[in-house]
């Protein structure tokens, strides 16, 4: 079994020849402080250098009650608009506050978030950021009076802890408008899990669309379940089978869904048959290079991760509680208008 060497201050000490307290002083960042000379100084940090040694990131920690670390809960990184988010997020924290973002997955699990929330906070994150998984206030409540908590993509309707999340509502109703304002008498929706706010706001988006437009909803438009890859091809499947066709129009609630829907189309019928437009919540460069047009409404991850961070780290420096935001989406229209 290897067995790896964990240098601790005690040795970089014993390396330059000088005591614990010296090589501490110097190591954070003290020397000037306590002034220690400029050769003391560069005999420590070169030994330091040649050994690869930082100081313990958890010490500091204890010593100054920051971890420079700011933790991100979300569902699934390989869903797009997660990973943007988590992208976005990552380089702001690098940039522009000075700290370094800690990732952890819930797949969409309860049980799961909840013990990704307690592992960040017990590896002393000074803020977080949270896409909720569920709606049930009472599992993120208890963690608002340990660090400054907050919201993104998602929002928890029974809580009070302040939420970033994207204008879906309203972004959903133009863009299904557009499609009955072109004269579409059938719009087929598949969603995620209904107790979800994204869920309720998209669903809610084209309903008042639906509304606008004088329509009224029938009994096969609208079917939740996921927003898995797995959900998408399993609702299109069903679809299809019982109708012996696809849709006039098909409104995807995420791009997971999508791309079920899309495995099935190429899996059925290699996209040469198709509902008669597509569309879905969140977009992806590789939509562009698909035979058929699928609009796409695009969230705006720069600013969801923006506003988020910029609400943990004004609580974090003694801030009150923010207002919450609603920020603007807009339709990437691939078929024309």
């Amino acid at each position: 079994m290897t067995q790896f060497e964990r240098l601790t201050i005690d040795d970089i000490a014993r390396l330059a020849k000088v005591s614990r307290t010296t090589a501490s002083m110097v190591l954070n960042g003290y020397a000037e402080r306590y002034r220690i000379s400029a050769a003391t100084v560069e005999r420590v940090l070169q030994v330091a250098k040649e050994h690869h040694f930082t100081p313990s990131q958890s010490a500091r920690a204890l010593r100054s009650r920051r971890s420079n670390t700011i933790g991100l809960v979300i569902p699934d990184l390989t869903n797009s608009a997660h990973a943007a988010l988590a992208q976005a997020m990552e380089t702001l924290c690098r940039d522009e506050y000075g700290y370094q973002l800690v990732v952890v997955t819930s797949d969409e699990d309860p049980a799961r978030e909840t013990e990704g929330i307690a592992h960040l906070v017990s590896h002393q994150v000074d803020g977080m950021i949270v896409v909720p998984c569920t709606a049930e206030a009472n599992r993120y409540q208890k963690w608002v009076k340990r660090l400054p908590l907050v919201f993104a993509d998602r929002r928890v309707e029974d809580s009070d802890i302040p939420y970033v999340v994207t204008d879906a509502t309203e972004t959903v109703a133009t863009l299904i408008g557009d499609a009955l304002a072109q004269g579409a008498r059938e719009v087929v929706y598949f969603g995620g899990q209904p107790e979800l706010s994204a869920s309720r706001d998209r669903l809610a988006g084209y309903r008042q669309a639906l509304a606008a437009h004088g329509l009224t909803e029938r009994d096969d438009w609208v079917f939740q379940r996921d927003y898995q890859r797995e959900s998408g091809h399993a609702l299109m499947e069903a679809w299809f089978a019982s109708h012996g066709r696809y849709p006039e129009v098909l409104f995807a609630g995420s791009i997971t869904l999508l791309e079920g829907v899309l495995a099935f189309i190429n899996q059925a019928h290699k996209l040469g048959l198709a509902p008669g437009r597509l569309m879905t919540f969140d977009d992806h460069q590789l939509l562009d290079c698909l035979p058929l047009s699928i609009d796409a409404i695009v969230q705006d991850s720069q600013q969801l991760a923006a506003q988020s961070l910029e609400r943990v780290i004004g609580m974090l420096e003694g801030a009150g509680k923010p207002e919450s935001l609603l920020v603007p989406a807009h339709v990437h229209y691939r078929r024309g208008r």
